[in-house]
């Protein structure tokens, strides 16, 4: 009886000693949103993209003119050339698209490129900023639902966020 009671003090004693860990979380979804870094990502794209519409729709203007001078002037060809002259326009048409998909595919991976490095870097931080200031776990809340609740006190979006944007430095000046 006094054994039990002596093990039963001691580990009272000895869970009463353990150290308190140290938990937070941040909304991914937040985090990542707000960092000025995927900010300054997405309006460069957007002037990129804005740029690519505008060279394919003047390009595609110019083909439409011709394709319209091609119906006005199909009444006076030869039937020969007219069919010529129809088979180029068709393979004029295939190869700009094709151009069109290739352009819009390149820039879609260079955006997803820029993303990956965008969420690299942000888990990166959290990882430093857990380690730095003793934290045992950051989890990340998300849709899906990892954290389904969490006290306000152990929300570190906003903390995260602050020093993730106080960190950042564009145009390559880190």
């Amino acid at each position: 009886m006094k054994n039990i009671f002596r093990l039963l003090v001691i580990a009272i004693l000895f869970s009463s000693c353990q150290q308190q860990q140290k938990i937070g979380f941040i909304d991914n979804g937040d985090v990542i949103n707000d960092y000025q870094m995927k900010i300054d990502i997405e309006n460069s794209f957007k002037v990129t993209k804005e740029a690519f519409e505008k060279r394919m729709d003047s390009i595609d203007r110019n083909f439409q003119v011709e394709v319209k001078a091609f119906q006005l002037a199909q009444s006076k060809m030869s039937q020969k050339k007219a069919q010529e002259k129809y088979n180029e326009l068709g393979q004029k048409n295939q190869q700009l698209t094709q151009q069109f998909q290739i352009e819009q595919q390149v820039m879609k991976q260079a955006f997803a490129k820029e993303m990956d490095s965008v969420i690299s870097k942000v888990n990166d931080f959290v990882e430093d900023y857990g380690k730095e200031n003793g934290y045992t776990f950051i989890f990340g809340k998300n849709e899906a639902g990892s954290v389904m609740y969490g006290q306000e006190a152990s929300d570190l979006t906003k903390t995260i966020t602050e020093a993730l944007n106080a960190d950042y430095k564009p145009d390559g000046k880190e």
